[in-house]
């Protein structure tokens, strides 16, 4: 298993208009995409791939902060961590663009896979 790349942060908002204001005119980022309408708005930083994904928190009440990494295949490397006890929040789980898996690392910090193997 090879960690590619970052992929994308995530984090809370309670208000995700206050949020795309903040985002936007303070600290002059992009909007990469706006599913505002599933409670998800990511913003660009600078060229950048990867992107700030906020999580509405009323819709998605138990966001905490996360951080995705790029993987070729999560259910490989779902295979692989599992074989080195770590354990997962769930099993891999079917996003728009591939597949993800997200567990903690010994701190409880949230981290993530996913991969771009969409169907």
């Amino acid at each position: 298993m090879k960690i590619k790349r970052l992929d994308n942060l995530f984090l809370g908002a309670n208000d995700l208009e206050q949020a795309r204001s903040f985002y936007t005119q303070t600290l002059g980022l992009g909007i990469k995409f706006d599913f505002s309408h599933n409670g998800l708005l990511a913003f660009k930083i600078g060229d950048d791939e990867p992107a700030i994904i906020l999580k509405n928190l009323g819709k998605y009440p138990k966001t905490q902060p996360t951080i995705w990494f790029e993987v070729d295949s999560v259910w490989k490397a779902y295979e692989v961590l599992k074989s080195k006890k770590v354990t997962f929040l769930s099993e891999p789980f079917k996003i728009s663009t591939g597949w993800a898996v997200e567990f903690l690392d010994p701190s409880s910090n949230k981290l993530g896979l996913t991969d771009y193997l969409a169907d």
